[in-house]
């Protein structure tokens, strides 16, 4: 099977900046391995959107995925409290 890019918005790093640096290296994992499967075991397709979320601890990201460009594009990084809000 052929892998997908894995882009972030630049939003997105920045709040992936402001995660505790434990958490960040996890989630950072987790993220990079969308590359090669976009809808993991554990990933929730958001009701209402196009989007998915992937979950460390209280954190959360939350990205969308074009299948016909092969890409995965994580949109927002945040706590749980935080992540849903527009």
């Amino acid at each position: 099977m052929a892998s997908y890019r894995v882009l972030i918005k630049p939003s997105a790093v920045k709040e992936l900046e402001a995660v505790p640096l434990k958490v960040r290296r996890k989630l950072a994992v987790k993220i990079g391995a969308l590359a090669d499967e976009p809808r993991p075991p554990g990933s929730e397709k958001l009701s209402g959107q196009e989007r998915y979320r992937i979950r460390q601890g209280e954190y959360r990201a939350v990205y969308a995925i074009d299948d016909g460009e092969r890409i995965v594009l994580v949109v927002k990084v945040a706590h749980r409290r935080d992540v849903y809000r527009e």
